[in-house]
């Protein structure tokens, strides 16, 4: 689990960072990453929420997809930059392997530039 801080709430996070948030994806997940200007110095953390969609599978499925992303999502949650993140499975996330879920993350992370960089960390 995600620890409470980093993990966004509100549909109008999830909507703002969607519609304005940088996009990057591939065949099994699509990420969205806004950097918000208006965070204030206490707020520096990176916040994530997971969308996995009926497409995916049943509830079973959609929930095994959903811890499997956020147990990936936590181990890298240091290297982020602060901001707002989404990250959306696509149907064929249902079938993937921890492995391949995660590689799928760190290349959708490095084309969203979410990354910091070594000045930054």
């Amino acid at each position: 689990m995600l620890p409470a801080v980093n993990r966004l709430r509100t549909s109008s996070d999830f909507a703002r960072t969607v519609r304005h948030g940088r996009r990057s994806g591939n065949s099994l997940v699509v990420v969205y990453f806004l950097i918000d200007d208006s965070i204030h110095e206490a707020d520096l953390c990176t916040k994530v929420g997971f969308v996995v969609g009926k497409k995916v599978g049943n509830s079973v499925v959609r929930h095994t997809v959903a811890r499997k992303l956020r147990h990936v999502v936590r181990d890298i949650l240091p290297e982020l930059h602060p901001g707002t993140l989404v990250v959306r499975a696509n149907p064929a996330a249902a079938t993937a392997s921890s492995n391949d879920l995660h590689e799928a993350l760190v290349r959708a992370f490095q084309r969203a530039h979410v990354y910091r960089t070594e000045q930054e960390r």
